[in-house]
C-alpha cells in the first residue's frame, strides 16, 4: 500500500501560479510511477500529467501543456505540480496517483484524497 496525501491548492486568480504538493508513505516510493488528475464539478476525472520512476518520461493533457510541470523528489518521498498561467478552466479537485508497472507506466492503483483548486476570473 502507499499512501498519498496531497496539499497547496487554494484559491488563485487567473494568470496566478500555484504548486501541489504530494507526499507519500508506505512501500518504497520510489517503485512508482506518479501521476496527478483532476475533477471539475460535473464532470468526469481526467488525466493532468504522469511521471516515471527514473523521472525520464514525463506526460502531459494537452490543455495543460507549456503551463504545468510534474516533477519527484525521491528522497523527500514527494511529487510536485507546478501549475503557472492558471486559467479558471483549471478550477478542480486535484488527486495524486501512484502506478507500478515498468517505469512507472502502468495503471494507477493508489489515490489521495484530493486537494481543492479554484481560479477566479
Amino acid at each position: 500500500q502507499v499512501q498519498l496525501v496531497e496539499s497547496g491548492g487554494g484559491l488563485v486568480q487567473a494568470g496566478g501560479s500555484l504548486r501541489l504538493t504530494c507526499a507519500a508513505s508506505g512501500r518504497t516510493f520510489s517503485n512508482y510511477g506518479l501521476g496527478w488528475f483532476r475533477q471539475a464539478p460535473g464532470k468526469e476525472r481526467e488525466f493532468v500529467a504522469r511521471i516515471s520512476i527514473r523521472a525520464d518520461l514525463t506526460d502531459y493533457t494537452g490543455s495543460v501543456k507549456g503551463r504545468f510541470t510534474i516533477s519527484r523528489d525521491n528522497a523527500k518521498n514527494t511529487v510536485y505540480l507546478q501549475m503557472n498561467s492558471l486559467k479558471p478552466e483549471d478550477t478542480a479537485v486535484y488527486y495524486c496517483a501512484a502506478a507500478a508497472g515498468y517505469n512507472g507506466l502502468g495503471n494507477f492503483d493508489y489515490w489521495g484524497q484530493g486537494t481543492q483548486v479554484t481560479v477566479s476570473s
